[in-house]
Order: structure tokens, then C-alpha cells, then sequence
């Protein structure tokens, strides 16, 4: 292979995002050409690189960068299946990013800068994807990181996109500091920070402190990929337009972080206390994420923390030992989540609201936007995981990897032994996987109840148009909301540019599942192991699955039932302050969440006040101790600062007095020191 071509696939969307700031501004009318053509021939670039890469094959080159005086850092790409996949993914997902935010964000006099910005985020995941060397990897790590604070507060006007792209910087780093320290403890024990090297030293037993290593690795991950305790950042970041939600939710940033365990997972191996503490997050992530979904109004939240539970399933199937199904699944997941945030945008566009309690009062919504209405409700499917769509058969990969693990048979596919993989780890994902697909279902089904077919639409469609969109701004008072600045008209129908990226993200979402059936597809080009699900969890997995669509769909209808009756919902919940009209008007909404979750509403929609906590433990002593450095700034230091300037220039004043240009005092003086001299030698 040509080593030019996965060398193009990262530098042209570099390029491109230089070529778009120099010439943005002065030429507008470059911007989009110059964020979208770079990006599109990527993709296609990674896809060539792929086919000509074929299955079971390896590309590793490099060059040495600099001597460090212990392991080199050199310029190195590692190229095999894993790699191959999921840059053409990233490939996918980006342009189909690029195109929707010309559309969506036509009228934004900084969208020269966001183009560049979205470019340069996407060359980061290709360097991390291509990467044969953790430093150069490192780069790509942080490049995004920096990248998506800029993102993230694109509306830097608004203090919830300020303080947005803040907490995710901040977050993010706090995990990457040990992650640093993991990559230089793995370097120092392998001797070399080239992957290949990395895995060689792992197979061998030769690293001195795997479990060290991988616990400081896993703090980087789970600031990355947003897994418990550093997931907070999150749900806040959907304060960012929807187009950069559906790039670092879907197929960049948070999965970067699943990547790096899978392609180093023969480390992790050889730590069975690490695939536990793994297992563990992974599980409090998924069941708290799908809790907090099924309670949220913002309809960007309620995919935000649907993207934190399903990168628990990814990190689940990694504790397992199954790095293919986790990777099966980060592909799957990042083609129908991008669907869905992109979808949110042109529902958020036509209802001119995040709130889902808002758009329930729309009439005809779901005739308004039928390419979202559709392709949405193909990506809830796949998210709820049922077949044939690619959500259920790489959900069932997962549990079909925490099934044997559960039995001592764990599916390492030859990276390491079965019993390296703790049972107990495999228990600890079954269940809280299983119990995920029962609250996962639950909340998709809700989602598309609420926003599509509440009969309160139905009601105001009698009560005029103009009425309803009126209504449409308000959202539930205690619930939190993250909006956006609209940036288009609702009385304008979607552009093409919004409309065709949905049925294009929507083939992968319906067919890629498949690919894991036979083993000369998928699995050839992963480890060779088997992605075909288990009969038992098959069915107990689907079980679950419709089990949480029949209790979401029971509970909406005796919500609407309490609404047609006239009743209150449970706790006189769910009512919304109308916009329209009387400040005291109310509107109850049909919400199936609160009978779903009962008394755990109100903690899970505040996200069992994680927030709070962090608040407490850490925002306030830290924001008291820079009260207290400011003070003994201010009041000390500056104080002993100004009192030498002070003495200074009153020695200078004095001195000065003494500077009257006398030559009889200047003389006289001279002889009073030569006497006194003379005094105290004698003396």
C-alpha cells in the first residue's frame, strides 16, 4: 500500500481547517467548499484504505521523530481491521456533519470558525485512530479535547454554553492527567511507546505494573468517554449546536477513549482487579445514564445520556475481554446516534424548542418533519435493540461476550486467556446490561411518544396553529434544559442539506448489523471471532427490550387517560408553564417517566445530584481557595510590594533634599565625613 494514502486521511481535514480560517472571513463564500471537500475525500481516502488493507492484515511504519533519552517518540501509523473501521465511520459521520451545518447554521456569521473547528476535531480522531505511536496518539487526545471546548461554546453569548465548554475542558483534563502518567509508566516498562511494541511487552509479561497502568488509563477513559464518576460533562455540552453534538456523541471524542482499551486491551488483560473496576463503572454508568434519560424534558439531554449508557455497553463488553463486540457496537451506536442527534436538529428547528414536553403541544409535528419523524424512529429501534436493525445485533454481541465471561469462558479471541477475565466482571455487565436494554427501551419509547403522538397536540391542532407554536417555548421549570440560539426561521422548511444526511446515516443504522453474522465478514476483519448473538440471550435481550416498550407505551396511556379525564398525573407532576397567556396558566403533560420511575423522578432528572456533590466536595473549597489566594494577593503581598515602592521613593525624597547644587554645602559636607572618619579612627 501506498503509504501516502492513510497519510492524506488525517492531513486533508488539517488542511482544509487551516485553508478555512485564512480565508474564511475574506471569502465567505470558500468556507463551505473548503470544510466539506477535504473532509468527504478523507472518507473516502479511509475507505480505500480499508478495502486495499483487506481482513487479517497489519500495516506498521514509522519513522523516528525525536531521541527522548529513554523511548523514542516516532511518526508511526499502525493500520489493521479495528482501525480501518472505525476511521471510515469517522469519515461518515463527518462529512455528513459538514453538509448539515451548512444548513443548519446558513445564517451564523461564525461558521467559518465552527467549519475549521469541526475539520480540525475530525483530523484528531483520524490521528488517534492511525496513531502507531501513544504519544503522537496523546496529540490527537488533547487536539480534540481543546477543540471540543471551543465547539461546545461556539454560543459563547449565552452562559450555559460558557460554562458548558468550561466543566468539559476541565473535566476532561482532570482524567487526562493520570492518563499522561499511564503513558509514560507503559512506555518506561514496555521500553517504547510504538503500539506494536506496547502489545509485544504485554503478551510477554514484561510490564512491571499492569494494574497501575491500566487504572491511570482508565481515568483518561472515563473523562473521554464520559463513564462514571466523570461523566457530568456530558449532558451539559448539548448547550453546543446539534450538528457538534452528533459529531464528538457519535463516532469522534467519546469514542476515542473505548478505542484506546480496545486496541491496548492485552494490557488490561493481565489486570483482572482493573477488568473488575471496569466492569463496575461500566455498570453504574449504563443503569444511572438510563435512569436520568427516561426523566429528562431536553430532547438533546435525553440522547446525551443515552450516549452515556451505550458507551457503558462498549466499556462493559472491553471488561468482559471481547474488545469486537465493544468495537461492533461503538461502529453501530455511532451511525444511529449521529442519525438521531441530527434528526433532533431538524425536529428542534421545526418546533423552535428543545423541550419534549413543548413539542407535545405542536399539532401535525410529525407531519412537519417527516424525514426526521421517520428516521428517527428507525434509530430509536436501533438504540431500543430491536432485529433486524444493527443496534440489537451488536447489544446482543455484548451480552453474548458477558454470558461466557459470566461461565469462565470469556471471549478474548486469543489476546489473552479466558480465566484472565474475573467471572465476577462478566456478572456485574450481564445484569446491568440486561436491566440497561428493559430502562433503554423504556425511555426511547417515551421519547417518541411524548414528542410525536401526545394527544395534546391533538387538542391544540383545534385551537389554532399559532396557538401552538406559541406554547412551544415552554418546558418543564425544574427540568434541565440546555438550549441553543435558533439559528433558523420554524416557518422555513428544511433545507435538502438538513434532510438527506438523515436517509444516509439510516442505511448503516438499518443494514450494518447483519456483518456480524457470517465470519468472513465483520469478524474476519476484527479478531476472527464469533459477533453471532446466543440463542439465551437473544431472547432474554429482546425480552427485556419489549417488556420496556410495553411499560412505557401502558404508562403514556394512562397519562393520557389522567389528561382526558381531566385528573392530575401522580403529585400534580408534569405540569409546564404556558407561554401563552396568563403567567399562572398550566399545561399537565402526559409523561410516562414519572410513573415509570415514581420517587426516583425528581433525583434522576437532576442527575441524582452527581453535580451537587461535586459542587460541594470540590467547586466550593476550590473556588474559597482562590478567594483566599486573591486575598493574600491583594491585601499581603501587593501590600509589602507597594510599601518597598513606597520606601523607595521616600529615600529618594530625601536624598534629594540633600541635592541643592551648593558646592559650599556639597564642600562642607565632604569635610564633616573626612573629620567624623578621622574621629572614629582614632578612636
Amino acid at each position: 500500500m501506498n503509504l501516502a494514502l492513510p497519510a492524506l486521511v488525517p492531513a486533508l481535514p488539517a488542511l482544509g481547517a487551516a485553508a478555512t480560517l485564512a480565508v474564511g472571513k475574506k471569502a465567505p463564500g470558500l468556507a463551505r467548499p473548503l470544510a466539506i471537500v477535504p473532509v468527504a475525500v478523507s472518507a473516502v481516502l479511509a475507505l480505500v484504505v480499508a478495502l486495499q488493507l483487506g481482513t487479517g492484515q497489519a500495516l506498521d511504519a514509522a519513522t523516528r521523530l525525536t531521541p527522548t533519552g529513554g523511548p523514542d517518540i516516532a511518526l508511526a501509523l499502525y493500520l489493521d481491521g479495528f482501525s480501518s473501521l472505525i476511521s471510515v465511520l469517522v469519515g461518515l459521520v463527518a462529512t455528513c456533519v459538514q453538509v448539515y451545518s451548512t444548513a443548519y447554521l446558513r445564517k451564523d456569521p461564525r461558521y467559518p470558525s465552527y467549519a475549521a473547528l469541526v475539520s480540525l476535531f475530525t483530523a484528531a480522531m483520524f490521528l488517534v485512530v492511525y496513531s502507531g505511536d501513544l504519544i503522537v496518539l496523546l496529540v490527537g487526545w488533547e487536539v480534540m479535547g481543546i477543540c471540543s471546548y471551543f465547539l461546545i461554546g461556539h454560543h459563547w453569548e449565552t452562559e450555559d454554553a460558557r460554562s458548558a465548554s468550561l466543566k468539559a475542558f476541565l473535566v476532561t483534563k482532570l482524567g487526562d492527567v493520570p492518563f499522561l502518567f499511564g503513558i509514560f509508566l507503559l512506555g518506561a516498562d514496555a521500553g517504547s511507546f510504538r503500539i506494536p511494541d506496547v502489545l509485544a511487552a504485554a503478551t510477554d509479561g514484561r510490564l512491571g505494573h499492569p494494574t497501575l497502568i491500566a487504572l491511570l488509563l482508565l481515568a483518561g477513559v472515563a473523562g473521554k468517554s464520559a463513564q462514571f464518576p466523570l461523566h457530568t460533562w456530558l449532558p451539559d455540552a448539548m448547550a453546543g449546536p446539534t450538528p457538534v453534538s452528533a459529531l464528538i456523541h457519535a463516532a469522534t471524542m467519546v469514542a476515542a477513549g473505548i478505542y484506546l482499551v480496545a486496541r491496548l486491551l492485552p494490557v488490561f488483560l493481565l489486570s483482572g482487579a482493573a477488568l473488575v473496576v471496569l466492569a463496575v463503572m461500566a455498570a453504574v454508568t449504563m443503569i444511572g445514564s438510563a435512569l436520568c434519560a427516561l426523566a429528562q424534558d431536553d430532547l438533546k439531554r435525553v440522547l446525551a445520556y443515552s450516549t452515556v449508557g451505550q458507551l457503558g455497553y462498549m466499556a462493559g463488553a472491553l471488561a468482559t475481554g471481547d474488545r469486537e463486540a465493544s468495537v461492533f457496537h461503538l461502529v453501530s451506536h455511532g451511525a444511529f446516534k449521529a442519525l438521531l442527534f441530527l434528526a433532533a436538529g431538524v425536529v428542534i428547528h421545526a418546533a423552535h424548542t428543545n423541550s419534549i414536553s413543548a413539542m407535545s403541544r405542536i399539532p401535525g409535528l410529525r407531519k412537519r418533519v417527516p424525514d426526521a419523524y421517520w428516521t428517527m424512529g428507525i434509530a430509536l429501534v436501533a438504540l431500543v435493540g430491536l432485529p433486524p436493525f444493527s443496534g440489537f445485533f451488536s447489544k446482543e454481541a455484548v451480552l453474548t461476550a458477558a454470558e461466557h465471561a459470566a461461565n469462565g469462558e470469556a471471549l478474548t479471541n486469543g489476546l489473552g486467556p479466558a480465566s484472565a477475565v474475573p467471572e465476577a466482571a462478566g456478572w456485574i455487565v450481564l445484569i446491568s446490561a440486561g436491566l440497561t436494554a428493559l430502562l433503554t427501551a423504556a425511555y426511547a419509547t417515551r421519547l417518541f411518544l411524548v414528542s410525536f403522538h401526545s394527544p395534546q397536540a391533538a387538542g391544540a391542532q383545534a385551537g389554532g396553529a399559532s396557538q401552538a407554536v406559541a406554547s412551544a417555548a415552554g418546558h418543564e421549570a425544574d427540568a434541565p434544559y440546555s438550549p441553543e440560539l435558533d439559528e433558523a426561521d420554524p416557518a422555513t422548511a428544511e433545507p435538502p442539506a438538513m434532510r438527506w444526511p438523515l436517509w444516509v446515516l439510516a442505511i448503516p443504522t438499518m443494514g450494518f448489523g447483519v456483518a456480524g453474522l457470517r465470519s468472513d465478514w465483520l469478524p474476519a476483519l476484527l479478531d476472527g471471532g464469533s459477533l453471532r448473538p446466543s440463542a439465551v440471550t437473544a431472547v432474554i435481550g429482546t425480552g427485556l427490550a419489549v417488556v420496556g416498550v410495553l411499560a412505557a407505551y401502558g404508562a403514556w396511556r394512562s397519562a393520557t387517560a389522567r389528561l382526558a379525564t381531566g385528573r392530575p398525573a401522580p403529585a400534580d407532576a408534569g405540569r409546564v408553564p404556558e407561554q401563552a397567556g396568563a403567567p399562572a396558566a398550566e399545561v399537565i403533560v402526559a409523561d410516562p417517566g414519572r410513573t415509570l420511575l415514581g420517587p426516583l423522578f425528581g433525583p434522576a432528572r437532576h442527575g441524582f445530584g452527581v453535580d451537587r456533590l461535586y459542587h460541594a466536595l470540590f467547586v466550593r473549597p476550590v473556588t474559597a481557595a482562590a478567594r483566599l489566594v486573591r486575598f493574600l494577593d491583594r491585601e499581603v503581598v501587593e501590600t509589602y510590594v507597594r510599601g518597598s515602592g513606597a520606601g523607595a521613593n521616600l529615600l529618594g525624597r530625601a536624598v534629594r533634599l540633600a541635592q541643592t547644587g551648593n558646592a559650599q554645602t556639597y564642600l562642607s559636607a565632604l569635610l564633616a565625613g573626612v573629620v567624623l572618619l578621622a574621629v572614629l579612627v582614632a578612636v
